[in-house]
């Protein structure tokens, strides 16, 4: 169950791994059966409340599909699970960059606070990237109200059903060129990062970095995977 597989990462070390680098990686998140399900559910319009092809909007190539309410049971328990592990490191980064600390326990109460401020829209997706397909590097900002950390679960196998297609973070810091970093994704293994910015501690304290990610081209076959993410959009 995914509430046991949880359970058995060790956490503090995912919070320094994300607090020093603002990555951190969660292998064998989701079983191969788990994978297959959700890829089936690509094609079943009605668990999805828009799509996206990205060549239509400068995005890159290829599409995700935004999941409707109610959210599929296991990205829905998913999102309810990983949230309160992430909400204490949310509200310290919050309160280094000199913002308002206080994200809530629960994600139930999160989502409440979104939906009161007019974000109800969910942002669960599933994205499918095929030969050549991309995705340029971006934020996942769909409102006022941002959760700063994110989930992406890889749904396909590396050198198997895709080649290519490697998920790409960069570091964009203050006077200095940026640094980019590949995360190394198996099936079923998944990356949490920072959604926009983060504090990063420095000889003179924190000083803010923004974050971006995306995918680089596939050269063969089908990749996809899930973005969970924590905030509602407008």
């Amino acid at each position: 169950m995914i509430a046991d597989r949880l359970q058995a990462f060790d956490w503090r070390a995912v919070t320094e791994a994300l607090d020093a680098g603002g990555t951190a990686l969660l292998p064998g998140l989701l079983s191969a059966t788990d994978c297959e399900r959700l890829r089936a559910l690509h094609d079943d319009a009605d668990r999805f409340r828009s799509r996206v092809v990205m060549a239509r909007h400068g995005f890159g190539s290829g599409e995700y599909r935004y999941f409707r309410y109610p959210l599929p049971e296991t990205v829905a328990a998913l999102r309810a699970a990983i949230y309160p592990r992430l909400a204490g490191l949310a509200n310290e980064w919050q309160a280094r960059m000199g913002g308002i600390a206080d994200f809530p326990d629960t994600h139930d109460a999160y989502r409440a606070r979104c939906h009161a401020a007019g974000q109800t829209r969910p942002t669960p997706l599933l994205l499918r990237y095929r030969e050549n397909d991309y995705n340029c590097l971006h934020q996942d900002l769909y409102g006022a109200h941002c959760f700063p950390l994110q989930v992406i679960v890889q749904l396909s196998e590396p050198g198997t059903d895709f080649t290519g297609g490697e998920l790409v973070v960069t570091e964009q810091r203050p006077r200095m060129q940026s640094r980019a970093e590949v995360l190394p994704l198996s099936r079923g293994d998944a990356a949490v990062l920072a959604v926009s910015q983060r504090p990063r501690r420095g000889r003179r304290g924190d000083h803010r970095v923004t974050m971006r990610h995306g995918v680089s081209r596939v050269r063969s076959g089908e990749r996809m995977a899930l973005g969970i993410i924590f905030h509602d959009a407008a």
